[in-house]
């Protein structure tokens, strides 16, 4: 992730105007020291201003890492199913990155959902699209007093990252210069027989399905 993260043109745009508005501040105090009070502020200003536009962007490059750039609906995990008891299944989820993780889940049905993030036409002039991430894997039961009272099993899917922009453009509003939507999709499928499943994200949401199925499909 560290790699990602120091090849991420977002970081590295960031580190330079951040580098750049340091110099620059301290250019100005040296003027201001010299009495050089329209250099002091012109400098002073633009140090400023680089300072908080490589904020900026070093906070948009950790809150990204994690997230997969969307352009279409694609395959983006495979999931490995197989019952072990009644209303109790044995999950195997692959991630895109090709990380496998297994999960004791208890219910009915198969349950994913990801936070989505879709960036305003602005934010896409600067290489940022809509994009994903996974965040939990759970089970779903069909009866409604059964979800109510029987065992629940929820697993996250999630990275943990430095800066969350999910959480932050749901508490700033400011954000919505940025991001033009920010909200959340779930899929799930009833589980009774050992299967696989791919699940399918799009700018609209996620969609899952049995891989069998789709390959006949196209």
């Amino acid at each position: 992730m560290l790699t990602q993260l120091a090849s991420s043109p977002y970081f590295l745009t960031g580190t330079a105007l951040v580098i750049f508005g340091i110099i620059l501040t301290v250019a100005g105090f040296v003027s201001l020291l010299r009495a050089r009070v329209g250099t002091f502020t012109l400098q002073t200003l633009l140090g400023l201003l680089m300072l908080a536009i490589g904020a900026l962007a070093g906070m948009i490059a950790f809150g990204i890492q994690g997230y997969q750039t969307l352009t279409r609906e694609e395959v983006a995990a495979h999931i490995s199913v197989s019952p072990v008891a009644p209303q109790r299944f044995a999950a195997t989820f692959r991630y895109p990155d090709g990380r496998t993780a297994n999960f004791i889940i208890a219910g009915d049905e198969i349950y994913v959902d990801a936070h989505i993030l879709k960036w305003q036409p602005l934010a896409n002039l600067f290489g940022l699209h809509t994009a994903y991430e996974f965040d939990r894997i759970g089970g779903r039961y069909r009866d409604i007093e059964q979800e109510r009272t029987a065992e629940r099993s929820i697993h996250s899917l999630s990275q943990d990252k430095p800066v969350n922009l999910f959480g932050l453009r749901q508490r700033h509003t400011f954000l919505a210069l940025l991001l033009d939507a920010k909200y959340g999709s779930a899929t799930f499928i009833p589980v009774t027989q050992p299967i696989e499943l791919e699940v399918k994200v799009s700018t609209t949401g996620l969609l899952m399905r049995e891989a069998n199925s789709a390959t006949k499909a196209h």
